[in-house]
């Protein structure tokens, strides 16, 4: 029986204090206009200690850091892109945005599955002691480029539910969503579970809902092994089914918005991650709309 997920960060507990965990779950994408069109897969997530990468060889042949592996998580997949550690690239960020460096960084992603990944989102916790100091939203989209919103926990942005933060977008990800809208991210971090829930707006109201929900599991060979198992080619899945929607939504006939750069210029070209801090939103409801 699939255990429900905890709806407080008291009842959701710590955060694993292990190396590498899974999170097994589902995705769901839900567009609300101009037409109405969902979907749902199940996909399992990594969560990473950044200052313990080198422990990886211990869980099982079936994953591995920097190296091929069926499983395997690479740095140059995250941050800079360079294959640079990513613990200094993330402390780097923090202290622009005035944040101390924190104490542990976990990051949520998708690992690479026999070779390849696309990760829509990767997302770290930064914590001092017990409690979470900062978020970083890393973003890509299918042109290759790169977007981090940088997020201190602000007074007010920690409930009893978990996280509730604000940015404005300014970063293109995709041909159907326009510029001119804002994110809010609801956040249960990472303990039995872990719940990632972005509403996109614009000033009419809700775009999108899209949500991330994952039980914890020990990252053992048994694991690890049921997972490639049971969600076999997953990040070939991801691609696949981001095109596929994305044609689904050409037929239905939805607008198509130019691709710009974050300085509005049209045929962004990559060259480095665009780096941007939150700020708090000037309120933010107590219920949950996406």
């Amino acid at each position: 029986m699939t255990k429900r997920t905890p709806t407080t960060v008291a009842a959701n507990g710590a955060p694993p204090d292990t190396a590498f965990s899974l999170f097994v779950g589902s995705v769901m994408h839900a567009r609300l206009k101009p037409v109405g069109h969902r979907f749902t897969y199940r996909v399992f997530s990594v969560l990473a200690d950044l200052d313990r990468l080198g422990e990886a060889r211990r869980l099982s042949p079936l994953f591995a850091v920097n190296r091929f592996a069926p499983i395997s998580l690479h740095e140059r997949d995250h941050g800079p892109g360079d294959g640079s550690p990513l613990r200094p690239h993330v402390d780097r960020l923090l202290a622009e945005a005035g944040v101390a460096r924190p104490d542990r960084v976990l990051m949520l992603s998708y690992p690479r599955i026999l070779g390849y990944v696309f990760d829509p989102i990767t997302v770290y916790f930064a914590y001092r002691g017990d409690e979470l100091a900062a978020l970083l939203y890393e973003v890509r989209n299918t042109f290759g480029e790169r977007h981090t919103y940088v997020a201190p926990v602000r007074d007010g942005e920690a409930t009893a539910a978990g996280i509730v933060q604000q940015a404005d977008k300014a970063f293109y990800v995709s041909p159907f969503m326009p510029m001119d809208e804002t994110y809010r991210f609801h956040i249960l971090p990472p303990g039995h579970a872990v719940r990632l829930r972005i509403m996109e707006r614009d000033r009419d109201g809700p775009t999108l809902s899209a949500t991330f929900v994952g039980e914890h599991r020990p990252a053992t060979r048994r694991s690890l092994a049921h997972a490639f198992a049971t969600i076999p080619l997953m990040t070939f899945k991801v691609i696949a089914g981001i095109h596929y929607e994305a044609l689904r939504l050409w037929w239905k006939r939805v607008p198509l918005v130019p691709r710009v750069r974050p300085d509005g210029k049209s045929r962004a070209t990559h060259t480095s991650p665009a780096d941007v801090t939150l700020q708090s939103p000037p309120s933010v409801p107590s219920s949950s709309s996406g």
